[in-house]
Parts: C-alpha cells; sequence; structure tokens
C-alpha cells in the first residue's frame, strides 16, 4: 500500500500544477471589452464550424483539403487574436512560476496513449471503425508531410480559438464544461461521431489545462503532441 500510495502522491503533484491548481492571476476586463469578445467568439465560432464541415467534407485526395483546411486555421487563429488579449500562462515549478511546456507534452503523450489502446478495441467494432477510417483516409492518401504540418497547425489555431478567445468570453461560471461542450457541439458539423467523442475527451483535458495555468500555451502542446501520436500510430493500427 505504501508503494501505492507513494505514486499516487507523486501522480497528484505532477499534475495538480497542470491541471487542478489555478495560479494567481488578474485577467478582469471591462463589461464593454467582455460584450465585445463575446460577440466575436459567437460569430468566429459559426464560421469555423461551418468551415470544418466543409473541409473534412472533402474526399481524400482532392488538393482542396489543404487550403480549406488552412482557411479554418485562419478563422479560429483571426477570432481567438481579434476577441481580446491572450495570455500563455504558467503553472508552479519548484516554488516559482514558469511556462507550462514539459508537463503539457508529458500530457499529451499519455493522452495519445489512451486514445491508441482504445483505437484496439474500436478497429474489431466494424461501425465506429469505419468513422475512424473516415479520418484516417486524409492522411493515408495525402502527402504525409503537408498533412502534418495542416494537422499540427489546425491544433494550436484551435486552442487560441477555443482555449483562448471562447474561454475568455464564457466568464467565470463552468468555463470547462462550457468550453467543453461548445467545442463538441463545434465538431458535429464534421458529422463523425468519434471527432465529437475526441473532442468531449480532450475538451476537458485542454480547459483544466486552461483554468489552472491562465493560458493557452499548456493546451496548445498537450494538443499538437496528442495529434502527432494519432496522425503517426493509428494509420498502422488500421491498416
Amino acid at each position: 500500500m505504501s508503494v501505492v500510495a507513494g505514486a499516487r502522491r507523486r501522480l497528484t503533484a505532477l499534475l495538480a500544477p497542470a491541471l487542478i491548481d489555478k495560479v494567481e492571476r488578474d485577467h478582469t476586463e471591462p463589461d464593454e471589452r467582455f460584450r465585445r469578445r463575446r460577440i466575436v467568439a459567437g460569430i468566429v465560432l459559426v464560421v469555423g464550424a461551418v468551415l470544418l464541415g466543409v473541409s473534412l467534407g472533402v474526399e481524400p485526395g482532392d488538393p482542396t483539403f489543404y487550403p480549406l483546411t488552412l482557411l479554418v486555421a485562419a478563422t479560429w487563429v483571426i477570432g481567438g487574436l481579434a476577441s481580446g488579449p491572450l495570455h500563455l500562462g504558467r503553472i508552479p515549478f519548484r516554488g516559482t512560476l514558469r511556462r507550462p511546456v514539459l508537463t503539457p507534452v508529458a500530457l499529451g503523450l499519455a493522452a495519445g496513449g489512451v486514445f491508441v489502446l482504445g483505437a484496439l478495441v474500436v478497429r474489431q467494432i466494424p461501425p465506429l471503425a469505419g468513422y475512424v477510417d473516415e479520418v484516417l483516409a486524409h492522411a493515408t492518401e495525402g502527402y504525409l508531410p503537408l498533412i502534418a504540418f495542416v494537422t499540427l497547425v489546425n491544433g494550436v489555431a484551435e486552442e487560441i480559438f477555443f482555449r483562448g478567445g471562447l474561454f475568455a468570453a464564457i466568464g467565470r461560471r463552468h468555463p470547462v464544461v462550457i468550453s467543453t461542450l461548445v467545442y463538441a457541439t463545434a465538431t458535429v458539423a464534421t458529422g463523425n461521431p468519434m471527432l465529437v467523442f475526441a473532442a468531449l475527451v480532450l475538451g476537458v483535458v485542454f480547459g483544466l489545462q486552461r483554468r489552472a495555468s491562465g493560458g493557452v500555451l499548456g493546451p496548445v502542446l498537450t494538443h499538437v503532441t496528442w495529434s502527432s501520436v494519432m496522425l503517426f500510430v493509428l494509420p498502422r493500427l488500421f491498416g
């Protein structure tokens, strides 16, 4: 039991600063600026969700997939930055506050490992495996370096908007839950339930990081790390 308790304490000490403990900060905005942030976030959310559905509706191998996907990324980035000031965030580390780097990457690798294990089960269920194949088709039939580029760019862009501008526009009441539900709802436009499921699970992780650190750097690093694992591992599992 002492070994288990010790491992639990070490895990808590690692995760608490990244996901639970909120660093002190004052990001309060005047009411007028806050209302403007909400209006911009609402408009960008609708436009981005429509473009996301269109981009993933393109046939695998179609060259228009790349500019459409980059257009989605540009929409999220412009919307996040236009909504108001964003912050990188900090987390406690050995008595000081530092930019979150190593822990978010570790979280991304851990999340990727969990999804890979889940994929081993999903591939045995034909209806669900089919939805995964739809997403991976772009990776298997497209030019991999370019696919990797647009995938990582979109990961960064989504965090700038959903855990940046949108998260700040929600306010202090349940921002993790609301931002996750909005993130998943926007993903519904893709028509792929597996992407919606991933958005729900990861949205909670990204939202907790944003709430704890007060910024988008942690969610960005976790997102791009997870995306890299998915991009380079899942196609091999699904053949």
